[in-house]
């Protein structure tokens, strides 16, 4: 029986195909459903899933063991070391449970909860995990949104750093320039930030030491490719800057 998910799945694999973004390609396989069938093109996605589903061809092939790490924009290294495992079988774990049908939010919970793997790279395992399995493309939401991470270790305890982020007078001294709203705050873990256009910034702190801080910048809602690259360069830039101004 297919659902909204079939629905979604094709529209990422039209996004996959022709590189159109989120919106456009529901918009154009809305379209093409209603031409065939008579139905106003704000028919349900539901509806489209089950009179397309077996005429769209394949987009693309699975993506093979040797290439997970590529495609999940992370080393196996990297992934071992903080999470425990690979990425061979993380995509194992993760496939054995049927994950590709669940939400972000829910794979995200199940690494944290079963595995005991913190936060931030919890996240990192849903993330390379959705690329790796075609629901999102690298730099990209499950929503179709984009998004632009950047990540810096900063010689200072994290403490320092998250009192730099927090507080407004410290910010304005790296960040000038930049209206920003702090909606939530995890002291020494974690902000969630609403930049000036309404886009949002999710800071995430891990303590590397006394003295030694990992910052991790994931600037979410961006509404094009182009706008991730921009703001991945700005965060590139200005991670630099805070981290020049507090090992002075």
């Amino acid at each position: 029986m297919t659902t909204h998910k079939d629905f979604k799945r094709l529209v990422r694999g039209r996004m996959q195909k022709t590189g159109e973004s989120f919106t456009t390609a529901r918009a154009t396989l809305l379209r093409q459903s209603a031409k065939r069938n008579g139905n106003s093109a704000e028919g349900n996605g539901q509806a489209l899933a089950k009179t397309t589903v077996e005429r769209l061809p394949a987009t693309t092939a699975p993506v093979q063991p040797a290439d997970f790490a590529r495609v999940a924009g992370m080393s196996d290294k990297a992934i071992q070391e903080n999470t425990g495992c690979t990425w061979d079988r993380w995509v194992w774990a993760l496939d054995e449970v049927n994950a590709q049908g669940w939400p972000h939010k829910a794979i995200a919970d199940f690494v944290h909860e079963k595995y005991k793997v913190p936060g931030w790279w919890a996240q990192a395992v849903t993330v390379g995990y959705e690329r790796i399995r075609g629901l999102r493309e690298k730099g990209q939401r499950r929503s179709g949104s984009w998004e632009a991470s950047k990540s810096k270790t900063i010689g200072a305890a994290v403490g320092t750093v998250f009192k730099s982020f927090k507080q407004p007078k410290l910010r304005s001294g790296w960040l000038p320039d930049q209206k920003v709203v702090v909606r939530t705050s995890v002291p020494n873990k974690s902000l969630r930030l609403t930049w000036h256009d309404g886009t949002s910034v999710e800071v995430n702190l891990v303590a590397k030491g006394r003295s030694k801080a990992q910052v991790a910048i994931a600037h979410t809602k961006l509404p094009s490719r182009e706008a991730a690259g921009r703001m991945k360069a700005f965060w590139s830039e200005h991670l630099d800057a805070l981290a020049g101004k507090l090992t002075k």
